[in-house]
């Protein structure tokens, strides 16, 4: 034990050393001179290990978050319950106190969470901060002996060692170079909010937001990521520094959309979720109008209002992963699909890894902003996450999935809308500008018709209603 090496090493701290009859073993202790206590003077125990029971004045938390047991959000949230049994064992008094030590792990780092219960921090990185974006990242956190020189002189320390004889610039480059730009900066930069930003992949600025008309859409959309266009006054549980924005333009140009798909992902009774997602296809861009899920597994309440929706939203096919019950699910909403709204459904069955499998099919898709989100989507998502929980949300599942096999304790919603994204793919290759040259054909088509031509116009001819956005515009 290291506190117990050192009581040993040094001269000076000699009179701590145990006395013939205290307690003295590698793990607890007690100083010399101690009053004896049903409490050893020093114990070190592991996270997981018996601490119930103990009391302390000081309570030292070394490395508790590690990766073994914060690589998913079942072991995270298992940490964070772990921890509040310091609570119990401090005792009271102005000069108790609890000390945490540590790397964070992820953006979720339990060290982040103790912020919110009203722990001071202290950042003490390897470097100054490199940019003005990092040092407004830091804020107040930073350790005073490094905040003040760089805050006098920025240029001057600006990515310098902060400790140059422990770790000189040739060591720190070396390290950067193993660890990789974001291993680096979660490791030794202490930066929660670059390496998570760079390990999860789906961001939601890649989004379209905006408000989706649920029969037709413009043919041609144009995304924007400057602050202007940012959507304020959405809630986003995104990680930070990933914000939801509204359309650049649309053009004046719309048509029916092509079709609209229902994917659901069946589950029973318990944690997990029947999640569904609709979503409507047009001109090579995919339009997301609803995403929710049930609790209640299979039964005919929600088997009912699944078709209900189907029915409502004009859906021309369901998409069911058969993974569930091998195909048990589909048999059981066929009938009461057929009642209220007869159409076409279909199983796909999944044997990709599932974290992979969603990323690669919704990062290509988002990345060149085809994926176009309704307000209310976003609005009743929202909801979702403070009434049932984070873990139940889309947005947070979108944008907390990583490569890591079970990254996230819930992901049905993103996989549903994974599964509806997946059936359209092979039509999204469509280039937006093809709609609208064919819409334009039809124009000049129609308009040189005998029958219906420049008359029907003049006239009204409700042939040409589907027109109208072309008439206006102007060449």
């Amino acid at each position: 034990m290291f506190i117990r090496r050192i009581i040993y090493l040094l001269d000076f701290l000699s009179d701590l050393k145990p006395r013939d009859g205290q307690r003295n073993t590698q793990n607890l202790f007690d100083v010399g001179l101690a009053i004896p206590d049903i409490s050893p003077s020093v114990k070190s125990v592991g996270i997981t290990g018996q601490i119930t029971g103990s009391r302390a004045d000081i309570l030292v938390a070394d490395d508790v978050e590690i990766p073994n047991n914060s690589s998913t959000q079942v072991r995270r949230d298992k940490l964070f319950e772990d921890v509040k049994e310091f609570d119990a064992i401090i005792k009271p008094g102005d000069s108790s106190k609890i000390i945490y030590l540590g790397t964070p792990q992820n953006e979720m780092s339990l060290y982040n969470e103790l912020q919110n219960r009203g722990y001071g921090v202290f950042v003490f990185p390897i470097v100054y901060p490199e940019t003005p974006e990092e040092r407004e990242y830091y804020g107040d956190k930073l350790a005073p002996f490094i905040a003040e020189p760089y805050d006098r002189n920025p240029e001057l320390y600006a990515g310098k060692p902060t400790d140059p004889k422990r770790f000189p610039e040739e060591e720190i480059e070396e390290r950067r170079l193993s660890y990789g730009k974001a291993g680096f900066s979660l490791q030794f930069k202490l930066n929660t909010n670059l390496s998570d930003y760079e390990k999860y992949p789906l961001k939601v600025q890649d989004l379209i937001v905006s408000e989706v008309d649920l029969d037709e859409s413009s043919l041609k959309w144009a995304w924007a990521s400057s602050y202007e266009y940012r959507l304020n006054s959405l809630p986003c549980v995104a990680v930070k520094g990933d914000y939801f924005y509204r359309e650049f333009g649309r053009s004046k140009e719309t048509a029916k959309y092509t079709g609209t798909v229902m994917s659901i992902d069946p589950s029973g009774r318990g944690t997990d979720e029947t999640a569904y997602s609709i979503v409507k296809y047009l001109n090579g861009y995919l339009f997301v109008v609803e995403v929710g899920g049930y609790s209640e597994g299979y039964s005919d309440s929600v088997l009912t209002q699944l078709a209900n929706k189907a029915k409502v939203y004009g859906v021309n096919e369901i998409v069911v992963e058969a993974n569930f019950g091998d195909g048990m699910f589909t048999q059981l909403f066929k009938p009461i699909l057929n009642k209220i709204h007869p159409c076409s459904i279909q199983e796909v069955k999944n044997t990709k890894q599932k974290e992979a499998r969603i990323i690669d099919t919704l990062e290509p898709v988002m990345m060149r902003h085809k994926l176009i989100v309704a307000e209310s989507v976003i609005k009743d998502d929202y909801i979702i996450y403070e009434n049932k929980g984070q873990n139940y949300s889309l947005i947070y599942q979108l944008t907390r999935l990583s490569r890591d096999k079970g990254s996230l304790s819930h992901d049905d919603r993103l996989d549903s809308l994974t599964m509806a994204v997946s059936y359209w793919l092979e039509v999204m290759d469509r280039d937006e500008q093809v709609g609208m040259d064919e819409q334009l054909d039809d124009f000049l088509e129609t308009a040189m018709d005998d029958d219906r031509g420049i008359f029907s116009l003049m006239y009204g001819n409700t042939d040409m209603n589907k027109n109208r956005n072309i008439m206006n515009k102007k060449w």
